[in-house]
């Protein structure tokens, strides 16, 4: 009995899995392909390719899809390339997939709007080069551990979804070039330059998942990051691969039907850092675009933070105003509705940071990530500039791990003035071409800095400015590194020297901070530590302490012109006075008078 029942079982799953042939420009090409049972009409269909030397059955068996495909009802084929390789470059096997593509609606009633490709190893690489060639066919694209290793095109017909998952730990293709190649589809479809993360993943510690999204037509580019896996498909911890790309896919259709929502402002994710008053922000505006693809009416716009309802809209334009969001991490969902009751959603990240009773904000908390520029910041060496975050830099100005023995900081953001034109090198926190807010409110602030050269031995000035965010110097001094760190990551170095300078705030101020090379080209810098902290209440001026006879006590209370640069001698009128938080001034006669 139980020989039969096995037999029986086996049979029913040969009917599911067939190799069938197919002619492509008069040579006979094969495949595998795998059919659930029940299937029904109009179901989509995954092409998955296999890596250089391998074959439809190896790649069947890495990516462990039947399970997925029998719940959710799609057609998955497995095709050969021959001589076990792919054509990355011609229409070889453009011709092949289009021609598989035609059969499988013909045999198996696909849904040709609903058509997903993906590949392993050179089979990413060919998933890739299809991107640009067949992008009419392919409704979303799935590369497993492969790009194109001679750098990428980007001239698909349409904007085109994308999940990448690779392994940090690979060998063969290695996972520095990933994020250089996906910043040019990010570009290409006008995604969100700064990704939404999410770290341990459905609960899985070597998972970082990386999101840029509302891009045109809704795509998003999403980054599944496999810490220390190697060159294959990752099956463990409950999180399948097939299953990732099978969610992302099924969202996708070439017949668009759901309605493309995209929020304009604020950019996402977005980090608010406010710093001496309050940390919620009073009024926020929520931004965004709303259109119905396949002709119809938008019904209604519905605007969240988290769950909570915020606001619903019923026409143009569609903004909702949060008030008093206060400290953490706010998921904002903008729901379109259509009038067929068709949904579309986007969302972005606002966090907002520094609790109550915090005096100083590290903004070099970033710099996590060799070769990238961090959340936060932008760099410009008179060429080139890069907006955080963005990664795969290998030269230029970037993020380094410094690795030596002895080192004065382990991360370091360098810049350089490659013309050596007047402040044309830089690294800036907190401008508005970033995703970080910097607000200081009324007080008495110090930033502290630890800045070395990279490959000036004998030093090259710098300067280390606090500016509003249109440019206009608050605060700026000039300071020259003691430590030069050798021009290798793998160099010893210490001396560094900590700088600091103090300034004032008079009203509430959106602040950015900037570190300049000096002019010479080929200057340099890399900063290892930078802080902005509060210091003390409010600046007020003396004008009515009479101090003719120098008798005003100024214990523990720092003196500053208008500049907010420290002066020394006497209080007198038109001079700030800054203390620490509960001092007092007192003149001669022991007259408290409360500085506010």
């Amino acid at each position: 009995m139980k020989r039969s029942l096995l037999f029986l079982l086996l049979s029913v799953f040969a009917l599911m899995v067939k190799a069938d042939n197919i002619t492509v420009d008069g040579t006979s090409r094969n495949y595998i392909v795998y059919a659930p049972s029940n299937l029904g009409a109009k179901r989509p269909l995954l092409i998955s390719c296999h890596g250089m030397n391998q074959d439809a059955n190896y790649q069947k068996g890495m990516l462990k899809i039947e399970s997925v495909a029998d719940t959710a009802k799609f057609v998955t084929v497995f095709p050969n390339g021959i001589d076990k390789g792919w054509d990355i470059s011609g229409d070889r096997d453009i011709k092949f997939v289009t021609a598989i593509i035609d059969k499988m609606i013909n045999q198996y009633d696909i849904d040709p709007n609903c058509v997903y490709l993906s590949g392993f190893s050179m089979g990413g690489m060919f998933t890739y080069h299809a991107m640009n060639k067949i992008a009419d066919k392919i409704a979303a694209f799935a590369p497993i551990s492969g790009y194109p290793l001679g750098g990428g095109n980007f001239t698909s017909s349409r904007p085109v979804p994308i999940i990448h998952t690779h392994g940090t730990g690979d060998d063969v293709v290695t996972f520095s070039g990933v994020q250089s190649i996906l910043n040019g589809w990010i570009n290409r479809n006008h995604c969100s330059t700064t990704p939404v993360v999410t770290q341990r993943y459905r609960g899985a510690g070597h998972i970082t998942r990386r999101v840029w999204g509302s891009g045109d037509d809704g795509v998003e580019v999403v980054l599944m990051e496999m810490a220390d896996k190697g060159h294959w498909i990752s099956n463990d911890n409950g999180v399948l691969t097939g299953d990732e790309i099978w969610k992302f896919c099924k969202r996708y259709s070439l017949q668009l039907k759901n309605p493309q929502v995209r929020i304009t402002s604020p950019k996402s994710p977005m980090t608010y850092v406010t710093m001496g008053g309050k940390t919620q922000i009073d009024d926020l505006t929520i931004t965004a675009t709303a259109k119905d693809p396949d002709g119809g009416t938008i019904e209604k716009v519905e605007f969240y933070d988290g769950k909570t309802l915020l606001a619903t809209v019923d026409a143009e334009p569609y903004t909702a105003t949060v008030s008093n969001l206060k400290a953490g991490t706010h998921n904002i969902h903008v729901v379109a509705t259509d009038n067929e009751g068709n949904v579309g959603e986007s969302t972005t990240v606002i966090t907002i940071v520094e609790p109550a009773g915090a005096t100083a904000y590290v903004i070099s908390n970033v710099f996590t990530t060799d070769g990238s520029v961090p959340e936060g910041w932008v760099t410009y060496d008179g060429k080139e500039k890069r907006v955080g975050y963005s990664d795969g830099y290998s030269q230029g100005s970037r993020i380094m791990h410094l690795t030596a023995d002895q080192k004065d900081f382990e991360w370091g953001l360098y810049t350089r003035n490659v013309e050596g034109n007047a402040r044309a090198g830089y690294a800036r926190f907190g401008s508005n071409e970033t995703t970080m807010v910097l607000t200081l409110n009324p007080g008495n602030y110090e930033l502290t800095h630890r800045v070395a050269n990279w490959n000036i031995p004998s030093f090259s000035p710098i300067r280390v400015a606090v500016e509003d965010i249109n440019g206009k110097t608050i605060q700026e001094e000039a300071f020259t590194p003691t430590a030069n760190v050798g021009n290798s990551k793998t160099s010893s170095f210490s001396g560094t020297t900590t700088g600091r300078f103090r300034f004032n705030i008079l009203e509430t101020t959106r602040c950015q901070v900037t570190f300049y090379t000096s002019d010479g080209a080929w200057s340099d810098l890399i900063i290892g530590r930078a802080t902005v902290a509060r210091k003390g209440v409010v600046p007020s001026a003396i004008e009515d302490v009479n101090n003719e006879n120098g008798k005003l006590s100024l214990d523990k209370c720092d003196l500053y012109d208008l500049q907010g640069r420290l002066v020394t001698g006497k209080a007198s009128k038109g001079v700030y006075v800054a203390c620490p938080e509960g001092e007092k001034l007192h003149d001669g006669n022991a007259k408290k008078i409360l500085v506010k």
